[in-house]
């Protein structure tokens, strides 16, 4: 802590303690409890290492001088920034992976926004909360909620008759089938989503209005591994230079972008701050495999 040795936990050893919690992304409440010994444990040698591994990250990013639009994302703060001509022009906080389904590091480009859209249910809350739903409230569940049963995960699926579905199995994971919700109200999609097609099959969307409390909150690492967007008109008025496309009312709605903007996905658990660097909780267990 830079302090001289001493027998009396004083103001200024409190003072010393609470500066440290804030830096190393503590509650700075100035009592020494087990996270904060474990953070002390580390040593001034780990946490140089974080730093350096950081700075890693940050070298995979574009310079400051990029030309041009793109996006930055970063898992670790949960948050959106637009840039133009190498300078932020606007944020927004966003909800990202939470442990199990992580947000990846990635560069991609959005080429189109995909207006009402449908909301393919993941395969394991299929298995884990649809199908048990089903057989303790039996179809209306999925009547009411205008899910719709589809074949498989193609082009070419057809619609399957729930009726016909064996529900038990879907639930024990021994049959797939995939879900989908049609646009509306309840759609976990919102009114559109942002498509960076992707090997991980990762993208940007909007949430439906009950559920945008959750970006009030500090812990943001709650998705399926997808970005949702706190404002996504605002990002879509700005990925198309101002002008705002005009839905059709018909699902999936595929509107173009003028040009393609780049989106880059990190992670960082060091940032800089005005008094030098400030260390994140590693939410995803990355840094020390890494280390």
């Amino acid at each position: 802590l830079g302090l001289a040795d001493t027998h009396v936990f004083d103001a200024e050893l409190t003072r010393a303690v609470s500066d440290y919690q804030a830096v190393h992304g503590l509650r700075a409440d100035g009592v020494v409890g087990n996270e904060t010994i474990r953070s002390l444990n580390l040593g001034t040698d780990h946490y140089q290492r974080v730093a350096i591994l950081n700075m890693e990250r940050a070298l995979r990013l574009p310079t400051p001088d990029e030309r041009g639009p793109y996006i930055l994302i970063d898992a670790g703060a949960a948050r959106l920034w637009m840039y133009e001509d190498g300078e932020a022009v606007d944020s927004m906080r966003v909800i990202v992976g939470e442990a199990k389904t992580q947000t990846p590091m990635m560069a991609a480009l959005i080429r189109y926004v995909s207006l009402n859209p449908y909301w393919n249910v993941p395969p394991e809350l299929v298995r884990s909360l649809i199908a048990k739903n089903v057989l303790e409230q039996g179809l209306t569940y999925l009547i009411d909620r205008d899910y719709e049963v589809l074949s498989d995960w193609s082009d070419d699926a057809v619609a399957l008759d729930p009726a016909k579905v064996d529900w038990h199995a879907v639930a024990a994971g021994k049959t797939d089938v995939r879900l989908r919700r049609g646009p509306g109200e309840w759609n976990s999609m919102g009114q559109m989503k942002f498509m960076l097609p992707n090997d991980f099959g990762i993208y940007l969307h909007d949430v439906p209005e009950p559920t945008k409390a959750a970006f009030a909150k500090d812990d943001r690492a709650i998705s399926n591994g997808c970005v949702r967007l706190e404002d996504a008109e605002r990002l879509q008025k700005w990925v198309f230079g101002g002008e705002v496309p005009v839905a059709t009312g018909e699902p999936e709605q595929r509107v173009d972008l003028p040009r393609p903007i780049p989106v880059y996905m990190t992670y960082f658990t060091a940032v800089p701050s005005p008094d030098g660097i400030t260390f994140r909780p590693d939410l995803y267990d990355r840094d020390e495999p890494l280390l």
